[in-house]
This record gives structure tokens, C-alpha cells and sequence, in this order.
């Protein structure tokens, strides 16, 4: 339930779903004679689009998740195994164009890739079912799989988790897979405005010897007053507020350690 719930919400509050509302709420408004009120909500919709598109909002959002954990340097001498959270794939479109297709978070597969011939006696599991609110969606572990497989790694180097549909439930369902034992080091991969997180989760189910290796940078590390287009923006500040929400929700339900995780 609370996944559909989460979804539904998010849907409501995204900004950009939030900016189109506020100015279809206005236009109707004013279609119907409510002057006020309707100048109101445009007035709302144009501004948080402005102030999104020409302020460093996104950046300010986006920085401090990015930055909260750098790659590790050097990387550990053993690596007993690396874990990949789904959601740099587009399942249903592989599946209806019979091929593999990724979105901009593409770097949690390749890095990954590099990093298991790197070790090439870690364990992998990827952990990524379907995220749909309905059921029907392919799940993307199908469409890893696959890709694994194009890449030359054996059936059995790879495990993949097919049921979660979040991040908590990439935790459980992997940690119930694998069973990590004290002593053991193990690589998250995710993106870096993700991994706080992602990294709180993993503590609350006492995963040991977890080792955070961000991917897929969207800044620089710095605010930058110039940036990009708008749409670039939008889109950050889009994964940026999801990301806080979640922080905040998710310590409320107890699913992470801290509201605002950090290196051990």
C-alpha cells in the first residue's frame, strides 16, 4: 500500500506535474469567472517555472546529495561483492523493440560492468522489478539479464533480485538472496543523488561492510549560477525534490538510519 501511495503522492507534487496543474487550475478559474483567484494560480505556475529554469535551485537541491559520498579512493584490495540498484533501464521498450534500451542513468550498468571484471570473484546481484503502480510492467531484472549476458558474463556470476519495486525492498529482497556475514566488503552502486538514501536503507537492514560507489553525476560538485537549459533544470530539480521527500518519508516509516545519511 505504501508504495502506491508514494506514487500517487509523488505524482501530485513532482514540480513539473505541479507547475502544469497550478496553470490549468488558473485558466479554468478564469474561464469561470473566478478573476482572483485564477490570476493567483497562474501567477504561482509561471513563477516556480521561472525561478526554476533561471535560479541555481536545482543545483542548490542536487549538490549536497551528489557530494554526500565521494568514490572511494583507492578502491578496496578484495571485493566480496557489488550490488546494482535498478533504474537505469526501460524495460518495457526493450521488451517491445526487442533490444536493450537505458535511460541517462546508464553508468550504473557500464560502471558495474568494469567493476566485475575488476573482480572477477565478487559476487553481482542487480535488484530491480517492475515500478509500475499497476501490475503488467516488465520487470527490469528481464532486460539485465540480458545485457549481462551480451557482455560476456557466465549465467551463474550474476543474481538477479525480479520482485522489489523500491529501494527498500531492493534491501530486503537482496539481503534475503545473498545473506552478507560480517567481514565482507561490498560495493552499492547507484546514482550519487540517490546514494544517501540508498546508504540509509542498507544500514537499517544491517548490511555489513557496505562500501557506497556512486555513479551518474548530474553536476560538478559546485553550484553553478549559469547552468544549463531549462529543461536540463527541471529535470534535476524533478530528481533532486523526489530525492529529499524521500529522505524525509523514509525516515519517518524507520526504513533508514538517519534523515540525512553520511560516511560512516
Amino acid at each position: 500500500m505504501s508504495f502506491v501511495v508514494s506514487k500517487l503522492l509523488w505524482g501530485l507534487v513532482q514540480p513539473l506535474n505541479l507547475i502544469v496543474t497550478l496553470l490549468a487550475v488558473g485558466i479554468i478559474l478564469g474561464l469561470i469567472g473566478f478573476r482572483t483567484m485564477a490570476n493567483r494560480a497562474l501567477w504561482a505556475g509561471i513563477g516556480l517555472l521561472l525561478a526554476i529554469s533561471f535560479l541555481p535551485l536545482a543545483d542548490l537541491a542536487l549538490v549536497p546529495l551528489e557530494n554526500r559520498f565521494p568514490q572511494p579512493a583507492p578502491l578496496p584490495a578484495k571485493i566480496d561483492g557489488i550490488i546494482l540498484l535498478g533504474g537505469a533501464g526501460l524495460p518495457d521498450l526493450a521488451l517491445a523493440r526487442d533490444e536493450m534500451a537505458l535511460n541517462d542513468a546508464a553508468e550504473r550498468y557500464t560502471e558495474v560492468f568494469a567493476l566485475a571484471r575488476r573482480y572477477p570473484d565478487a559476487k553481482v546481484i542487480f535488484t530491480g522489478g517492475s515500478a509500475r503502480v499497476f501490475e503488467g510492467g516488465a520487470p527490469e531484472a528481464g532486460m539485465a539479464q540480458r545485457l549481462f549476458a551480451q557482455q560476456g558474463f557466465a549465467p551463474d556470476r550474476v543474481i538477479f533480485e525480479t520482485q522489489s519495486r523500491n529501494t527498500w525492498e531492493n534491501a530486503i529482497f537482496s539481503r534475503r538472496l545473498v545473506a552478507p556475514v560480517n567481514g565482507q566488503t561490498w560495493l552499492l552502486v547507484t546514482s550519487a543523488y540517490h546514494m544517501p538514501r540508498s546508504v540509509g536503507i542498507f544500514r537499517q537492514v544491517v548490511w555489513p561492510g557496505l562500501v557506497p560507489y556512486p555513479v551518474d553525476f548530474r553536476t560538478n560538485g559546485r553550484i553553478d549560477i549559469v547552468g544549463s537549459n531549462f529543461l536540463v533544470r527541471l529535470n534535476e530539480f524533478d530528481l533532486a525534490i523526489r530525492e529529499w521527500i524521500g529522505l524525509v518519508a523514509y525516515r519517518l516509516m524507520g526504513r533508514t538510519n538517519a534523515l540525512y545519511p553520511g560516511p560512516a
